[in-house]
């Protein structure tokens, strides 16, 4: 399926997805045209998805970053999922998981107040336990 070097070009891209395939090659010890032909057989075969950025939530002024444990206890989960639908300014991503509670719920706010709102909104359609990150 993949052998170590593709395992290397996975790992480098995924530090940095920006690479050129001149210095990615650089890294894997390939010319560019044979990196860009591994990473294209990759994205073929669907090991890689896509590309992506990480944002720098607090200079966009989300100096909150909080995750929530979401508890639904009815069966229908359509009203809190609708909810979600409407808070795309706050959430970052919504799992549904196994294990403690329904849903994890990544969330960015720019003040305590604005997360303070979310949650009185959310409580009802969801009881939840809220984590809020402190470092990296």
């Amino acid at each position: 399926m993949i052998d170590e070097i593709d395992k290397k070009i996975l790992d480098e891209l995924s530090k940095n997805s920006r690479l050129t395939m001149k210095k990615l090659g650089e890294k894997v010890h390939l010319t560019a045209p044979a990196t860009a032909s591994r990473v294209v057989k990759l994205i073929d075969n669907g090991i890689i998805k896509g590309c992506s950025i990480e944002v720098n939530q607090v200079k966009l002024g989300f100096s909150i970053h909080a995750f929530l444990n979401i508890y639904i206890e009815k069966i229908h989960h359509q009203p809190y999922l609708a909810f979600i639908e409407t808070q795309d300014n706050y959430v970052i991503n919504n799992y549904k998981v196994s294990g403690d509670g329904c849903y994890l719920l990544e969330c960015k706010f720019p003040s305590n107040e604005v997360l303070d709102q979310f949650l009185n909104d959310l409580n009802k359609h969801a009881n939840y336990k809220v984590s809020i990150v402190i470092g990296k």
